[in-house]
């Protein structure tokens, strides 16, 4: 059932599979991930990049998310889940 206007009921929480890269460079590692642009990070040590990568992930999310509403503003719209298979 689609929600209209603001909500104040807790954001969904969403597995997704996606594609996360690692490159070994002398300071440690870059990362990103394949299909969130914007989603990437760095780490002294492999476990550190992709703890770092998760939380890039869920900023994106998040602002994503913060934008869209400010896009629409006020007005009236539809959100529900959809689940996506690539």
């Amino acid at each position: 059932m689609g929600q209209s206007g603001n909500s104040n009921r807790k954001e969904a929480v969403v597995d997704l599979q996606c594609t996360a890269v690692f490159r070994k460079v002398p300071e440690g590692y870059i990362a990103f991930i394949e299909e969130f642009p914007g989603a990437n990070t760095q780490g002294a040590s492999l476990e550190e990049a992709r703890a770092n990568l998760r939380e890039a992930v869920a900023l994106v999310v998040e602002a994503n998310r913060v934008l869209a509403r400010e896009d629409v503003g006020g007005g009236a719209v539809i959100r529900e889940p959809i689940t996506v298979t690539a």
